[in-house]
């Protein structure tokens, strides 16, 4: 056994599927294990998660991951994950009173709007530094209590648990003993006040929440427990946890104001590191916690977009015109870009900067020569569009970036890189390492445990493995821009 302890084991716990990967104290990959699993669309509007299938996904790539990297020694864990994603479960028994409420859920859009009505939501963004909107984690729970018979009464009995998938995943692996979780994923609640680092009385007020529902919160590198050794066959130390963006941003060694990273996922997130100063976006942007390290809190100004790689999977399984995403390049290329025909995925309404939940999906100025060919390129342009979008509300912000750098399944897509970089006439640089997330887990477990001693340590690590440098004219950019805009003013409801 190499019983050097600077291996650190990331699982990455994401909307679609769940990972694990082993990595080295130089940030290199020693193992990783990747599974699927289920999506449920009960209701139009409606997405849910099985919990048990979360987490048996976790528990199978975890031990894969460990069993591949054979016979090595293990300094921590890190967790990310799919954040605003809701879960309850009873204190006793660790099973869910109901399945897991998935971030792109919209079933609480009335509660949202009953609420913006009553004039609450300046109060919540001036906390917080979000929207009401049925995205963030505070009506979903309120939801569950008010909606499965006997579960309110059960909660404020003390009898049972709210987390974030990483509080629900941290919870079986310690086997139940500790109820925790971080700051970035606290910042995402919509009860968590930013500026205080602590629950809100009111806002638990407003929602209608009990506070004994909730976990500890801890910096992002912090002691989480142990893992139980029943569990993956060991007792490992999990040091680092924070919501999959957060962990994208570290993971892009993004620890500068002004350093800005987009990842493409299920859907798409930009941060911009914005320092010790919780920035307020005048223009329908989020205020949130970067990291929290030592105490010390780092805030950014994010833009989320809820469909984008999400998108290529609808274009495999539900229109079935592909049959695996990394077709869709080998489409664009040889189509070139579309002018004329748009997507607009609002699966799941549209985010920033539109806070739109009722907005539905549409393909608009289809023609008689339309073909899967543009209907797949469009797709790919709809989600480099939206990404326009949150770049032009920030530069209101007054935030510039002079490059962006980019992590996620989408970013292996030359052409979409391509035509990234030229609509935002920005500079698009790839890391050698297109896994940030799990890799940011890696890195605030390492932090905790010493192997990694500062985060100056981690910065030096990052590589560039492309840089994308936009070519297209202004006066192009700008035509494509405009025809994009008319087509989300379409879907807006």
């Amino acid at each position: 056994m190499d019983t050097d302890k600077s291996y650190i084991i990331a699982i990455d716990q994401g909307t679609s599927s769940s990972r694990a990967v082993v990595y080295e104290k130089t940030g290199h990959m020693v193992s990783s294990a990747q599974q699927e699993f289920p999506q449920r669309y009960p209701k139009p509007g409606w997405v849910e998660h099985d919990p048990e299938a979360i987490w048996e996904s976790v528990i199978s790539v975890t031990r894969r991951a460990i069993e591949k990297a054979g016979e090595i020694d293990f300094a921590a864990i890190g967790i990310t994950n799919q954040r605003e994603t809701t879960l309850i479960w009873d204190r006793g028994t660790g099973q869910c009173v109901y399945k897991a409420i998935v971030w792109q859920d919209r079933r609480t859009a009335d509660f949202c709007e009953q609420l913006k009505n009553q004039n609450e939501e300046q109060d919540v963004i001036d906390k917080t530094g979000l929207r009401l909107d049925p995205y963030f984690s505070a009506t979903k729970i309120a939801w569950i209590l008010d909606n499965i018979d006997g579960v309110r009464q059960r909660a404020e009995a003390g009898e049972l648990a709210f987390g974030t998938v990483d509080s629900f995943i941290l919870w079986r692996l310690t086997g139940g003993k500790v109820h925790a979780t971080d700051a970035t994923n606290a910042s995402r609640t919509a009860l968590f006040n930013i500026h205080t680092q602590r629950w809100d009385p009111q806002l638990l007020k407003l929602f209608n929440i009990p506070e004994s529902l909730l976990p500890e919160v801890k910096d992002s590198a912090s002691d989480y427990g142990v893992t139980d050794a029943s569990v993956i066959g060991s007792s490992i130390p999990i040091c680092g946890m924070a919501g999959d963006q957060q962990a994208a941003l570290i993971g892009q060694a993004g620890f500068s104001p002004g350093m800005t990273k987009s990842t493409y996922g299920t859907g798409c997130f930009v941060i911009s590191n914005t320092g010790a100063e919780a920035l307020k976006s005048k223009n329908n942007l989020l205020t949130t916690v970067a990291y929290r390290l030592d105490g010390s809190t780092t805030y950014g100004i994010e833009g989320s977009i809820f469909v984008a790689g999400a998108a290529l999977q609808w274009l495999r399984d539900e229109l079935k015109i592909i049959n695996a995403a990394p077709e869709s390049e080998k489409i664009a290329e040889s189509t070139g870009i579309v002018d004329h025909l748009h997507v607009v995925p609002a699966f799941a309404g549209l985010g920033a900067p539109y806070w739109d939940p009722k907005a539905r999906a549409a393909i608009l100025g289809l023609s008689r020569d339309s073909g899967i060919n543009e209907i797949v390129t469009a797709t790919l342009q709809a989600v480099a569009f939206q990404t326009c979008d949150l770049f032009a509300a920030m530069a209101e912000d007054g935030i510039v970036p002079s490059v962006i750098r980019v992590d996620g399944g989408m970013v292996a897509n030359d052409w979409f890189l391509t035509f990234l970089a030229d609509i935002l006439g920005l500079p698009v640089e790839r890391p050698t390492s297109l896994e940030s997330t799990a890799l940011g887990a890696a890195y605030l477990a390492g932090l905790q445990s010493g192997v990694f001693a500062s985060i100056d340590e981690i910065s030096a690590l990052w590589s560039s493995e492309t840089t994308f440098e936009p070519c297209m004219p202004a006066s192009k950019r700008d035509a494509l821009y405009v025809g994009w805009k008319g087509a989300v003013a379409k879907v807006l409801s």
